[in-house]
Protein backbone atom coordinates (compact mmCIF):
# COMPACT_ATOMS: atom_id res chain seq x y z
CA UNK A 1 0.00 0.00 0.00
CA UNK A 2 1.48 3.23 -0.60
CA UNK A 3 2.01 5.46 1.81
CA UNK A 4 0.92 9.31 0.41
CA UNK A 5 1.42 11.02 3.37
CA UNK A 6 5.10 10.01 3.82
CA UNK A 7 5.87 10.69 0.20
CA UNK A 8 4.52 13.80 0.86
CA UNK A 9 7.03 14.15 3.51
CA UNK A 10 9.38 13.04 1.63
CA UNK A 11 8.95 15.55 -1.08
CA UNK A 12 8.82 19.07 0.86
CA UNK A 13 10.45 21.86 -1.53
CA UNK A 14 9.58 25.16 0.42
CA UNK A 15 9.70 26.30 4.20
CA UNK A 16 5.90 27.50 3.38
CA UNK A 17 5.18 23.73 1.92
CA UNK A 18 6.70 22.26 5.36
CA UNK A 19 4.42 24.60 7.42
CA UNK A 20 1.16 23.23 5.68
CA UNK A 21 2.22 19.96 5.96
CA UNK A 22 2.90 20.61 9.93
CA UNK A 23 -0.29 21.83 10.15
CA UNK A 24 -2.12 19.43 8.03
CA UNK A 25 -0.26 16.42 10.08
CA UNK A 26 -1.56 18.03 13.41
CA UNK A 27 -4.93 18.43 12.18
CA UNK A 28 -5.03 14.87 11.56
CA UNK A 29 -3.35 14.15 14.79
CA UNK A 30 -2.12 10.08 15.47
CA UNK A 31 -3.20 8.93 12.10
CA UNK A 32 -0.99 11.45 10.28
CA UNK A 33 2.10 11.27 12.19
CA UNK A 34 1.46 7.35 12.34
CA UNK A 35 1.85 6.80 8.49
CA UNK A 36 4.93 9.27 8.97
CA UNK A 37 6.44 7.10 11.10
CA UNK A 38 5.76 3.79 9.07
CA UNK A 39 7.28 5.29 6.05
CA UNK A 40 10.56 6.45 7.95
CA UNK A 41 10.31 2.58 9.44
CA UNK A 42 9.68 0.85 5.95
CA UNK A 43 12.93 3.01 4.64
CA UNK A 44 15.27 2.01 7.48
CA UNK A 45 13.85 -1.80 6.93
CA UNK A 46 14.60 -1.67 3.26
CA UNK A 47 17.71 0.63 3.11
CA UNK A 48 20.49 -0.19 1.68
CA UNK A 49 24.26 1.58 1.87
CA UNK A 50 23.54 4.18 -0.47
CA UNK A 51 20.37 5.85 1.44
CA UNK A 52 21.68 5.64 5.07
CA UNK A 53 22.73 9.48 5.06
CA UNK A 54 19.14 10.51 3.02
CA UNK A 55 17.59 8.99 5.71
CA UNK A 56 19.68 10.52 8.45
CA UNK A 57 18.43 13.70 6.96
CA UNK A 58 14.37 12.74 6.63
CA UNK A 59 14.96 11.72 10.53
CA UNK A 60 16.17 15.26 11.18
CA UNK A 61 13.63 16.46 9.33
CA UNK A 62 10.97 14.75 11.24
CA UNK A 63 12.52 16.14 14.29
CA UNK A 64 12.52 19.65 13.32
CA UNK A 65 8.71 19.44 11.69
CA UNK A 66 7.50 17.63 15.05
CA UNK A 67 9.82 18.40 18.04
CA UNK A 68 7.17 16.82 20.55
CA UNK A 69 5.62 14.31 18.62
CA UNK A 70 4.54 12.82 22.59
CA UNK A 71 1.81 15.38 21.77
CA UNK A 72 0.34 12.60 19.11
CA UNK A 73 0.81 9.86 21.20
CA UNK A 74 2.36 9.21 24.71
CA UNK A 75 4.45 6.18 23.60
CA UNK A 76 6.22 8.39 20.85
CA UNK A 77 8.27 10.51 23.47
CA UNK A 78 11.63 8.95 22.34
CA UNK A 79 10.75 8.20 18.55
CA UNK A 80 12.95 10.61 17.06
CA UNK A 81 16.09 8.64 19.06
CA UNK A 82 14.72 4.96 18.61
CA UNK A 83 14.44 5.51 15.04
CA UNK A 84 18.27 7.53 14.81
CA UNK A 85 19.08 4.35 17.07
CA UNK A 86 18.26 1.96 15.01
CA UNK A 87 19.33 3.46 11.87
CA UNK A 88 22.63 3.55 13.66
CA UNK A 89 22.93 0.25 14.01
CA UNK A 90 22.08 -0.75 10.42
CA UNK A 91 24.40 1.60 9.65
CA UNK A 92 26.79 -0.11 11.47
CA UNK A 93 25.74 -3.71 10.28
CA UNK A 94 26.20 -2.02 6.46
CA UNK A 95 29.48 -0.45 6.98
CA UNK A 96 31.20 -4.13 9.46
CA UNK A 97 29.57 -6.66 6.53
CA UNK A 98 31.30 -6.72 2.82
CA UNK A 99 28.54 -6.24 0.40
CA UNK A 100 30.18 -9.43 -1.28
CA UNK A 101 29.76 -11.36 2.07
CA UNK A 102 26.03 -10.40 2.18
CA UNK A 103 24.77 -13.80 0.58
CA UNK A 104 23.29 -16.60 2.04
CA UNK A 105 21.35 -17.29 5.27
CA UNK A 106 21.52 -15.44 8.31
CA UNK A 107 19.90 -15.56 12.10
CA UNK A 108 19.71 -12.81 14.53
CA UNK A 109 20.14 -14.40 18.25
CA UNK A 110 19.12 -12.64 21.61
CA UNK A 111 19.57 -13.76 25.25
CA UNK A 112 20.84 -12.66 28.41
CA UNK A 113 22.80 -15.48 30.19
CA UNK A 114 21.95 -13.87 33.49
CA UNK A 115 18.32 -14.72 33.99
CA UNK A 116 16.41 -17.58 33.55
CA UNK A 117 14.51 -17.00 30.13
CA UNK A 118 14.28 -18.34 26.55
CA UNK A 119 17.00 -17.61 23.66
CA UNK A 120 14.78 -15.86 21.08
CA UNK A 121 16.22 -16.99 17.53
CA UNK A 122 14.92 -16.17 14.23
CA UNK A 123 16.74 -17.68 11.91
CA UNK A 124 16.62 -18.55 7.59
CA UNK A 125 16.47 -14.23 7.01
CA UNK A 126 18.06 -12.77 4.17
CA UNK A 127 20.92 -10.50 4.87
CA UNK A 128 18.90 -7.13 5.03
CA UNK A 129 16.11 -8.92 6.86
CA UNK A 130 18.28 -10.04 9.71
CA UNK A 131 20.53 -6.62 9.27
CA UNK A 132 17.05 -4.53 10.03
CA UNK A 133 16.06 -7.00 13.04
CA UNK A 134 19.53 -6.37 14.57
CA UNK A 135 19.02 -2.70 13.91
CA UNK A 136 15.96 -2.86 15.71
CA UNK A 137 16.21 -4.77 18.53
CA UNK A 138 20.27 -3.27 19.30
CA UNK A 139 18.87 -0.25 21.03
CA UNK A 140 16.92 -2.00 23.66
CA UNK A 141 19.00 -4.16 24.95
CA UNK A 142 18.74 -4.44 28.24
CA UNK A 143 21.95 -4.94 30.90
CA UNK A 144 23.76 -8.11 30.41
CA UNK A 145 21.66 -8.84 27.55
CA UNK A 146 23.77 -9.82 23.93
CA UNK A 147 22.26 -9.77 20.15
CA UNK A 148 24.53 -11.79 17.89
CA UNK A 149 23.76 -11.13 14.10
CA UNK A 150 25.30 -14.09 12.07
CA UNK A 151 25.82 -16.21 8.42
CA UNK A 152 25.46 -19.52 8.93
CA UNK A 153 27.45 -21.36 6.92
CA UNK A 154 25.88 -25.04 7.00
CA UNK A 155 22.99 -26.28 8.12
CA UNK A 156 21.24 -29.82 9.09
CA UNK A 157 17.82 -29.82 8.91
CA UNK A 158 15.62 -32.43 9.71
CA UNK A 159 11.61 -32.67 9.86
CA UNK A 160 9.90 -35.08 12.63
CA UNK A 161 7.42 -37.29 11.57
Amino acid sequence: MTNHRFADFQSLPTCEDEKAFQKEVHAEGYSGFRRILDGLTEIIKTATDADIADIELTIAKGRRLFPEPVHFSPSWECVWAELEATLAAKKHVLTTIEPANRTGEWQVIMDNPNVVQEVVCYPGLSFHDAAYLYAYFRPQLEKSEYIRLQKIQTVIQDIGG
